[in-house]
């Protein structure tokens, strides 16, 4: 199962695997208080794309589209495939909105509806 979590809430042990996906380390968020297995930051949307989606949701679907055309050819993406064949896999953003975030277009890039 493949999980999305804001990274300030507790780990669980259901996250299985926890994964950072942003390109940016979180504010107020020590290394250690994480406890994500690992900081995939070339998964995450490229710099200008982050900065034109603006976290404005009038621009979601566009943002899917063309985060999903970046994840065509981003090679870190297969990492997170192995990772959500071996087991449960938690990916991590720090994004307040909780629908429109980069976590939910990698879910579904990997196939499944965000739980």
């Amino acid at each position: 199962m493949i999980r999305i979590k804001r990274v300030y809430l507790p780990p669980d042990a259901a996250d299985g695997q926890r994964v950072l996906v942003d390109r940016l380390w979180p504010r107020g968020i020590a290394k250690a208080d994480l406890h994500a297995a690992l900081w995939l930051k070339d998964v995450a949307p490229s710099a200008a794309l982050r900065k034109w989606f603006g976290h404005d949701p009038a621009r979601w679907q566009e943002f899917r589209s063309r985060y999903a055309l970046e994840l065509k050819t981003n090679p870190a993406l297969a990492t997170l495939r192995e990772l959500a064949r071996k087991g449960d896999l938690t990916l991590l953003y720090s994004a307040h909105d909780e629908a429109h975030n980069q976590a939910v277009v990698l879910a579904e890039a990997l196939g499944q509806e965000p739980a």
